[in-house]
């Protein structure tokens, strides 16, 4: 069996394929993160499979937590044939690290809420060890 070619799709083929929202594909040709697409007679957006190769790569670089600015590297570095693979490496290896802070910074606070409901009698009295430490100054840190 032949794969299907399709030389060029609207917006929302293209946002279907790659798993973005049709706004997103927009947003991100208004930011200019993609360049924009191409018009039709009608006015209609189209997209040919470089455009849905680049929202699809998008769609995993934010899948796997990089912000827009680090999107705009790695597709700087994926359209530079002369990059070092080691400034791909070096990205993961920075959002991998952030994750993993943001990982620890929610196990803290997931034990603190356990620890809270495992003090607190969860009975019909008034008296609530959890709005006590939540009530509580000094110490705590909003981040």
């Amino acid at each position: 069996m032949y794969p299907i070619v399709i030389s060029t799709m609207n917006i929302s083929e293209a946002a279907r394929r790659s798993g973005l929202s049709a706004k997103t594909i927009r947003y991100y040709e208004d930011i200019a993160l993609v360049p924009p697409a191409s018009r039709r007679a009608n006015g209609y957006r189209s997209y040919d499979a470089r455009a849905l190769e680049q929202l699809q790569f998008l769609a995993r670089a934010r899948d796997v937590g990089f912000d827009l600015d680090e999107c705009r590297q790695l597709l700087d570095l994926l359209h530079n044939r002369s990059r070092q693979s080691r400034h791909a490496r070096s990205l993961v290896l920075e959002k991998s690290a952030q994750l993993q802070q943001r990982i620890d910074q929610l196990r803290a606070m997931q034990q603190v809420l356990q620890d809270m409901a495992q003090r607190c009698r969860g009975d019909e009295g008034p008296d609530c060890a959890i709005l006590e430490d939540l009530a509580a100054t000094g110490g705590t840190s909003h981040e």
